[in-house]
């Protein structure tokens, strides 16, 4: 038994691995083109090719994540179909390869998928992820988040903060800083404003060229506004870096430990973590995806095959890890609208596809 699984699992490992080369080539040339485009844009800069080919590569992770649960299907069913219409799967059941023993061989493989889908999207994607977007701020100017930028909430004792963040310099400092001051009935109390500040290990944030104007008038007779300058001021609060780039940077560029971190600072400053949360889950389900596709992929050592039919197969294959990869996505959108519950939200694509995968094994395996 330890033949068939060596043989199996090498076989699948080797046709997984040369469908992940040829998507990631694909998605490669694309990105190459798109980058080609900025380089007469930030040529002046000193954008180069070199910089061009370095971020292209450095979203080659996040590409790796996405499409690990489709390559495994992809795969997965070009081995499997391969061994039916070879008869060689055929080999293998007379040899004690029963129906349950061969899920139990598959499931063993998917799990070592999942650990890798988990290990890719948690922790080599994001740190890749983000060293490629700091690479192409500090040729293009920095980041920039829309028109009104980032925004954060901060809660203490004694006050209410409310922080914009305009955009993230090449260096990792943060641009054009508004802090919004706010006494404990709610009124704006002071306005500080800062060109750059740089986050500490311990929180406290470094601002730099300050301006802040102070409202003193709620208990006084006349209205008046303070204004003072400082060169640096030090801000002591509980926004980490990880936070700050939650707001700046996309959420499904982070990994599960910061997306958790994020939505506790949102619910415990009253803010809507509803997006977030449903990206928390979808990192949560998504390495699992991949059992549910060599599941899926089972079957078809089972379909008896005509001449080329392992094409038209494989074909559907593609069309079916398409559609998970769309189904994901769009579950995601409907749910973020209709304020879904987060973790249900992430997990119907997966559901879907467990029962159809769970359907086809029992209709084509155990029926037999």
């Amino acid at each position: 038994m330890k033949t068939i699984r060596r043989l199996i699992y090498g076989e699948i490992l080797t046709s997984v691995a040369f469908v992940a080369i040829g998507f990631l080539a694909l998605f490669m040339f694309f990105d190459f083109v798109e980058e080609i485009q900025s380089l007469g844009k930030h040529a002046a800069a000193g954008y180069r090719l070199i910089h061009a080919m370095a971020f292209v590569a450095l979203m080659l992770p996040s590409h790796l994540y996405e499409l690990l649960p489709i390559a495994v299907l992809i795969g997965t069913i070009f081995v499997m179909a391969r061994l039916a219409k070879s008869s060689e799967f055929t080999i293998l059941r007379t040899s004690g390869l029963g129906p349950w023993r061969a899920l139990r061989t598959l499931m063993v493989l998917g799990l070592g998928f999942v650990v890798l889908t988990f290990a890719v999207g948690d922790y080599l994607s994001p740190v890749a992820d983000r060293t490629g977007q700091l690479l192409k701020a500090r040729f293009q100017g920095g980041i920039s988040i829309g028109q009104t930028g980032a925004w954060l909430r901060e809660r203490q004792a004694d006050a209410q903060y409310a922080v914009n963040v305009g955009g993230l310099e090449s260096d990792g400092s943060l641009r054009n800083v508004r802090i919004f001051e706010f006494d404990k009935q709610g009124f704006l109390s002071a306005l500080t404003q800062a060109a750059t500040a740089q986050v500490g290990a311990d929180n406290a944030w470094t601002l730099k060229e300050v301006s802040r104007t102070a409202f003193p008038t709620r208990h006084a007779d006349t209205a008046r506004i303070e204004r003072t300058n400082e060169p640096t001021v030090r801000w002591p609060n509980n926004i980490s870096r990880e936070m700050v780039s939650a707001a700046l940077l996309k959420p499904e560029r982070m990994s599960t430990i910061d997306l958790f971190q994020y939505i506790q600072h949102l619910e415990a400053n009253a803010q809507s973590a509803q997006r977030y949360e449903i990206e928390f889950w979808k990192k949560v389900f998504y390495p699992l995806s991949c059992l549910v596709m060599v599941v899926l992929a089972l079957p078809f050592a089972y379909l008896h095959f005509r001449s080329g039919g392992i094409a038209t197969y494989v074909f559907g294959g593609v069309m079916a890890g398409i559609s998970f990869f769309l189904l994901n996505n769009v579950f995601g959108y409907i749910g973020n609208l209709q304020n879904w519950q987060p973790w249900l939200t992430a997990a119907l694509p997966g559901m879907i596809y467990s029962v159809l995968s769970l359907t086809a094994f029992g209709w084509l395996v155990l029926r037999r």
